[in-house]
């Protein structure tokens, strides 16, 4: 746990350095929060930030840090583009959300420029079943079983969410931050889906020889890394510093990091389902922080030279 490995004085120099007067936005899902999350009860060691969200909008979390002016965000926005629950076009009762993949969750992209570091993440909503538009109309679906609509592969829509997310980024004449993408976090069910009594049970993590990333999680991470290169390119070409935190290959060998049918307390009445998404504190999902400091940290000396 990289609590154990960094003191109090030493994280102390590294906000100084690197965070003093600057925000960070995490961008993403539930798992982007956890991060956030992890990084606060780091933090903590130093300072204990205060809730400054003044809105009653939950898909934000907004937290400061007065001794060193930091600010810490979290926008909360699972498919990263544009969506619309229970889509009138999707079978009826179910649910279903109705994706824009051609235009950016509003959530994000209208606060992006305020921010000097940007986290950006998602992953585990898009195996949900989706209707995919662009341009305002229907171009198909993902497992909608409806006659006469195209059915794509998850990564399709994944792969869009994410070329959308970087053109809007590039395209924004006022940031001038760093964005960092951290790659797909995989989950580990075994025994049945998240919602038909799957489980982690793990108590260890794997060696490397005993798996490999393959199947969706593979399609997604490599659709993701791909349109991270292409929008690198184009964001070389403008000035924009744009950075990858590549985590899917180390978490893929953490099954034993989740809270499985730890997720709530003993007392409360709810009808548990096992999470193998999200991640203990303290636990693997800290060296994300491990990573992170050090980024910011090259940062601050590439940016001094």
């Amino acid at each position: 746990m990289i609590g154990r490995e960094v003191n109090g004085s030493l994280l102390n120099v590294l906000i100084v350095c690197f965070t003093r007067g600057k925000s960070l936005a995490f961008v993403g899902d539930s798992v982007a929060r956890n991060h956030m999350q992890s990084l606060i009860c780091l933090l903590s060691r130093v300072e204990y930030p205060t809730n400054v969200h003044s809105t009653k909008d939950e898909h934000i979390e907004r937290w400061h840090y007065h001794s060193y002016n930091f600010t810490l965000v979290a926008f909360w926005t699972p498919f990263l583009v544009k969506a619309q629950e229970n889509d009138p076009n999707g079978p009826t009762e179910t649910g279903v959300f109705g994706l824009y993949l051609d235009e950016p969750d509003p959530i994000w992209a209208a606060q992006i420029d305020e921010f000097d570091y940007i986290i950006i993440s998602a992953g585990h909503w898009f195996f949900r079943s989706m209707m995919y538009y662009e341009k305002a109309q229907l171009i198909g679906c993902r497992y909608c079983q409806i006659p006469n609509v195209k059915d794509y592969t998850i990564a399709f829509g994944y792969q869009a969410a994410f070329q959308t997310l970087f053109r809007t980024i590039l395209g924004r004449d006022n940031f001038k931050g760093v964005v960092y993408m951290r790659t797909f976090a995989p989950s580990h069910f075994e025994g049945g889906e998240w919602n038909k009594g799957g489980n982690c049970l793990k108590q260890k993590p794997f060696k490397s020889t005993e798996i490999n990333l393959q199947g969706v999680d593979l399609e997604l991470y490599m659709a993701q890394l791909d349109e991270f290169k292409k929008a690198q390119q184009l964001s070389l070409k403008i000035g924009l510093k744009l950075r990858l935190m590549d985590m899917t290959q180390p978490m893929l060998l953490r099954p034993d990091g989740h809270p499985s049918r730890y997720g709530h307390w003993a007392h409360e009445n709810v009808t548990l389902y096992n999470d193998c998404v999200h991640w203990c504190l303290p636990g693997p999902i800290d060296t994300w922080n491990d990573f992170l400091l050090e980024m910011l940290r090259i940062e601050g000396v590439q940016s001094r030279k």
